[in-house]
């Protein structure tokens, strides 16, 4: 299983990769296995204002749909429009190409709450 040291890491199997003051979001390479192949993603609004924990997006696989949530506080200032097209990126390529959404953090040392790869690693039994 992939977990990538450089990025932070949720839960609910969202991984963030801090830029600034923005931070790119998608679901782990573990999340994507267990969701098999993916077929749609519902991208969030651009703009949106969302709190940790609100669910924002949705990813649809052959087995199941399930809500991506915001891992922080911020507003959505993008979408990941090639998924639209090609979702499956989520499957071949999670921490790059299958980004979902990027968000402006309210707090960006937020993250620093979030968990490493360590501590993911342990939570998936990886």
């Amino acid at each position: 299983m992939n977990v990538p040291s450089n990025i932070r890491y949720t839960s609910d199997h969202e991984w963030v990769l801090l830029e600034g003051d923005t931070a790119k979001v998608g679901i782990t390479d573990h999340a994507q296995e267990e969701l098999t192949d993916v077929v749609f993603v519902e991208l969030p609004d651009e703009g949106r204002i969302c709190d940790a924990g609100d669910p924002i997006a949705v990813v649809e696989s052959v087995k199941a749909a399930s809500d991506i949530y915001a891992p922080l506080a911020g507003e959505i200032v993008a979408g990941n429009t090639d998924l639209e097209g090609d979702p499956a990126l989520i499957n071949t390529d999670p921490y790059g190409a299958g980004w979902i959404f990027s968000i402006r953090l309210k707090d960006p040392s937020s993250v620093e709450g979030l968990m490493d790869a360590d501590a993911y690693s342990a939570l998936i039994g990886n």
